[in-house]
Formats: structure tokens, sequence, C-alpha cells
């Protein structure tokens, strides 16, 4: 969308703060999803880390796309596993050797399998301290885990911690405790959901705390729920978003690129 002021113009810039385009379901499109998604007018791509087995496939992402790609470094609470130690330290290497923008995704899922819920806080907590030490943000991925979750915030919680509550799908009252932990809200396609829920209380939390996200692959948006998400989609959580506060999504897309870039430390 472009608004036209006499001799020159301004071309909407959106942010998907967090996108898995380095996943293998990509792998046979996925320059044709990049393309779809910068015509779509999303210019910043916030990559997320799972486990070091992806860290080669995250870097030719950023070869392949280096003035759109911003990198994350961490390990993803489902895997944590016995070895999540060598795991860390995997983490700490991509961080001396590479820019990233944040730790994560890191964080507690207790959704599938609680066999590793103490390896599970360790890491978490490793990560949050990881994170202040080298003054990044720290993108939190939670399912079924919220009081762990907020057990370590209040733990860890000083004036320097800081992140997004990625893929955030609680309620109003767990909006504000990640919120009053210095964490933007992480929104995407569970908006869209008719039993998300999360858009029945959106509006009484201010724009100025949230994101947007894809989690692409994962969370298509509505009409694609169940399908591959992909980072164009994020418009539809734009409309959407836009819709819940009554305002232009022209407005919502710079509120929340000027949140992320605020977040990940960028200046332009």
């Amino acid at each position: 969308m472009i608004a036209y002021d006499f001799f020159t113009f301004v071309v909407m810039i959106v942010t998907d703060t967090h996108t898995h385009l380095y996943s293998e379901v990509f792998d046979e499109d996925r320059d044709l999803i990049v393309t779809r998604a910068l015509d779509a007018g999303v210019k910043q791509f916030f990559i997320p880390a799972i486990d070091s087995s992806y860290i080669p496939s995250m870097l030719k992402l950023k070869r392949d796309y280096p003035e759109y790609m911003y990198l994350m470094a961490g390990l993803h609470p489902t895997h944590v596993k016995e070895n999540f130690k060598q795991e860390l330290a995997a983490v700490e290497t991509m961080l001396e050797m590479h820019q990233c923008f944040a730790i994560g995704e890191t964080g507690m899922d207790l959704y599938w399998d609680k066999t590793f819920i103490k390896e599970q806080q360790e890491a978490f907590r490793y990560q949050i301290r990881l994170a202040k030490k080298h003054n990044l943000p720290v993108v939190i991925h939670c399912r079924e885990a919220f009081d762990e979750i907020f057990e370590v915030l209040e733990s860890e919680m000083d004036d320097s911690l800081q992140g997004i509550f990625h893929c955030f799908t609680g309620d109003l009252q767990q909006a504000k405790r990640a919120i009053s932990f210095n964490l933007k809200l992480g929104i995407g396609g569970v908006v869209t959901f008719k039993n998300g829920k999360i858009d029945q209380f959106l509006s009484e939390i201010s724009i100025n705390h949230i994101v947007l996200e894809t989690d692409s692959p994962y969370l298509a948006p509505s009409p694609y729920r169940g399908k591959r998400n992909e980072s164009s989609y994020i418009l539809k959580v734009l409309a959407k978003v836009a819709e819940i506060y009554g305002i232009e999504v022209e407005d919502v897309a710079a509120i929340t690129t000027a949140n992320a870039n605020s977040v990940f430390g960028l200046t332009h």
C-alpha cells in the first residue's frame, strides 16, 4: 500500500518477528516464498533458532538475503534433551561467530512431553542470562507452561530483561503479567481464529506492547488455517489487528515495526 505526498512516497513496511524460513518444508520453493513476502511489504524477517542442526540452513538463508534476515541464537524447549548442555555451547558459539539479534527461541513446552522439565527450566534460565550478558532480547516460547515460565522470569527479573513473548495465547491477566517483565506480545495467526480468544481482549492492551509474527510454517491465519504458513500471510494478522484497534493497517505496520526495532536494537 502506497501513500503519495507530492513527489515522495512511503511504502508500508511490515516486520515478521518470528519465521522459520530455513525449515525444510520450504526447500522446494523458498525463493518464491521470500519474494512473495517482500512483494507484500514484509521487509524484516527475524529468524529464531531451534537447535544446532539448523544452524547451516539459517546461515545460508542469511547469505541469500543479507538485507532482510536477522538471525537469533537459541535452543528450542522441545529440543532440550540429554545433550542440552552441548546444545547450549553451540548457542554460545553461534553468538561468538555471527551477528545475532536475540536469544531464542527459548522457554518451556509441556504440551507434548514433560520428561525434561527440569532440563527445560535450566536451559531457559541459562539462555535468559546469556541474553543479559550479550545485551540481547530473549524470545520466549510457551506452551502449557505459563506458571513455569513466569516462575523463572520472576527469579530473573531485572532492568536488563527484555524481549518478546512469542505466539502469545494466554488471557488478559497473563498478557499483563508478561508485559510487566518488559516483554512485547508476539501476535500471530491465532488472533484470526474464531476460538483464538485473544481478539476478545487485545484492545485492552496498548498496541505499543505488541509485535507481529507468523511463526511460519506453523499456525497459518484464517483463511489458511491448517495449511503451511508463510511470511506473506502476516497481512491477514495485520488486518485483524487493525480491525481490533480500529486504526489503519499502515499505522499498525508502522507501530509494530517500530516496536520490533526497539526490541531488537535496530536503528534504521
